[in-house]
């Protein structure tokens, strides 16, 4: 890495004051995710990534003139610049030496809905104990990650579940259609480019269309397309709007 610029330190958590001490002239080595969090990892330790609500990486030319709320540039070899923008500065760059899955931001973090793991019988054995929400239950973070209020509510209309069903009162079976369910909802998001609800756009600027893929998210009174009759209801669950179908999810 070449060039490092930060321009605002007051993100979520303070910018490291040292970032650009710490990452030029060193070598990139590889790229992976976990849950909503980036890491970048370099011979010495891990810059952590994390968008917020607002926040967004380009690659772009090192020369691209600056705009507001542009706060970080990352530039490698004179060559390419990675570039973070963040209006609402609710993200997050931090550098980690050490194991980063051992960070207090990851380290309680569930599996990803992909991994071997993430079973009908791993979910109805946390369920057990949990009065509150299937819905709010399946949102957590801790249970498992990936899934937002938008693809909690499309999963649960697969699976045939309410939304406001005690998350122990689901039983296994029903889980095992909620893990199907999940991956499905996500699979299918991630090939129409996520969902583009008010400013989220693709790595490419453009929006992602799996909003016109929706069977209840944003459709109140609308008829249910799964059973094309009742209308689709909304409720507020957990402080956040849920939407499903009273007939077809029980």
């Amino acid at each position: 890495m070449s060039l490092v610029v930060v321009r605002e330190h007051r993100m979520r958590q303070p910018v490291p004051p040292d970032l650009a001490e710490i990452l030029t002239g060193q070598v990139l080595q590889t790229v992976r995710r976990r849950a909503k969090y980036l890491l970048f990892q370099f011979p010495h330790g891990h810059l952590l990534v994390h968008l917020g609500m607002s926040g967004s990486l380009r690659v772009i030319a090192p020369d691209t003139p600056v705009k507001p709320h542009d706060h970080i540039d990352l530039e490698f070899d004179g060559q390419i610049c990675l570039r973070l923008r963040d209006p609402r500065r609710f993200g997050l760059m931090l550098w980690l030496v050490g194991e980063p899955e051992a960070h207090p931001l990851l380290a309680k973090l569930g599996p990803e809905p992909w991994d071997a793991t993430f079973t009908a019988e791993y979910l109805s054995g946390l369920a057990s104990t949990r009065s509150g929400a299937v819905k709010n239950f399946l949102m957590d973070g801790h249970i498992v990650v990936g899934v937002g209020n938008i693809y909690a509510s499309e999963s649960l209309h697969r699976a045939g579940i309410h939304p406001s069903r005690p998350a122990r009162r689901v039983s296994r079976e029903r889980y095992a259609k909620l893990v199907v369910a999940v991956k499905e909802v996500l699979e299918a998001a991630i090939g129409f480019g996520g969902t583009t609800l008010r400013d989220f756009t693709r790595d490419d600027g453009k929006p992602g269309y799996f909003r016109n893929e929706l069977r209840v998210y944003d459709r109140a009174g609308e008829p249910c397309l799964q059973c094309g009759e009742a209308p689709i209801a909304q409720r507020v669950i957990g402080q956040r709007a849920s939407y499903f179908c009273p007939r077809c999810q029980r």
